[in-house]
């Protein structure tokens, strides 16, 4: 088992990553004095899969425990699902002092997290990350949002979770596009700030698809340590270097929603966003072939999609500019000079980045 500290002042909290550590979870949050009340959101399928350790891990620590379910979409992500939520919430708070566990993926994250941040103001809760993807990027920062319909992640706060638990033996019930679509996000922190990393991904990704647990709880231990590294220097990304992070993101989250949030996840977007960055990159004179090959043949390698299907290259760019990132008509994008040195480029041209798209488009 392995901790680490993500500090943040009076908003520090621990980081925990093993196998088969689920059942400790409740002997930590008695640590933080922060409540014996779990409410716990997460979905049918999870707690089918996991709900029995989790439950009996809490009981045997003294906790009562509530389930709520949600269905296990990206649609759970609205301020309608928050509201739904909220109010049931209240029902279990009375007399209780409630503390949320997110039991889930990256929408169950950002959801209880941002239920967690406006609830009375802001009350505990705890990310129990059960993919591969929130355990190495979305559960850990203290991101929290819910989608509107003109764009992903359009409302939200930042609101540090007290404790990750990141258990990778919940990994071993994932199916292969969920472990690729975690994928995507480890390969995006080798590419922006480890090329030895980068490395042993183009060596050992064959392991991380065969679930072998070493090669899972390495990796877990890696991205959770870089992303604590970047988020202590700029948590709440005002300084520009939490902003690497978004590489792939800006045309990634447009991808998926030209999709409709049904053709392609958020790793398969992230993992195309991260190709058309990377096209971008060349044209600039940023970077050369050699590099986005490499980053191009990772991604092949491991049954991500390297071109786009059945959308359009005017419904991407339309998108796009709901991004986040854009500072009034100027987009900003997270580009590269080689694997592991990301850069920020601001005022892309319109022709480059309709050049970059489509290329990938089929």
């Amino acid at each position: 088992m392995h901790i680490l500290k993500l500090n943040l002042k009076k908003h520090s909290y621990s980081i925990i990553i093993g196998n088969n550590i689920i059942n400790l979870l409740g002997r930590y949050i008695l640590k933080l004095n922060i409540g014996r009340d779990a409410y716990v959101i997460t979905n049918a399928s999870i707690k089918k899969k996991h709900g029995r350790l989790l439950n009996n891990g809490l009981k045997q620590s003294g906790f009562n425990v509530r389930f709520k379910l949600i269905p296990d979409t990206e649609k759970s992500k609205s301020i309608e699902m928050a509201s739904s939520i909220i109010k049931d919430m209240t029902l279990y708070d009375r007399g209780r002092r409630v503390l949320i566990i997110a039991f889930g993926g990256g929408v169950i994250g950002d959801l209880a997290g941002f239920i967690a941040s406006i609830y009375k103001r802001g009350i505990p809760y705890t990310q129990v990350p059960t993919t591969l993807l929130a355990q190495v990027d979305s559960g850990i920062g203290g991101k929290t949002a819910v989608d509107l319909t003109q764009g992903k992640n359009l409302l939200g706060a930042f609101y540090q979770p007290r404790l990750v638990l990141s258990d990778v033996g919940l990994l071993k019930t994932l199916n292969i596009r969920q472990i690729q679509s975690g994928l995507a996000e480890v390969i995006k922190y080798g590419v922006i700030k480890d090329a030895e990393f980068f490395t042993y991904l183009e060596k050992n990704y064959q392991d991380i698809l065969d679930l072998k647990m070493p090669a899972l709880e390495f990796i877990v231990m890696r991205c959770s340590g870089i992303k604590a590294k970047i988020v202590q220097q700029d948590e709440r990304e005002e300084k520009g270097i939490r902003t690497i992070l978004n590489f792939g993101h800006t045309i990634g989250h447009a991808i998926e929603a030209a999709g409709r949030y049904k053709r392609y996840n958020h790793g398969q977007a992230i993992a195309l966003g991260m190709l058309i960055a990377c096209d971008i990159s060349k044209k600039l004179g940023l970077t050369n072939n050699t590099t986005v090959e490499r980053i191009e043949n990772l991604i092949k390698k491991v049954g991500l999609p390297t071109k786009i299907e059945k959308i359009s290259g005017p419904d991407i760019i339309k998108a796009h500019y709901r991004d986040k990132k854009f500072m009034g008509l100027k987009n900003k994008f997270v580009l590269i000079k080689g694997i592991g040195k990301a850069v920020i480029r601001k005022n892309i041209p319109l022709k480059i980045i309709k050049e970059s798209i489509k290329i990938y488009l089929i």
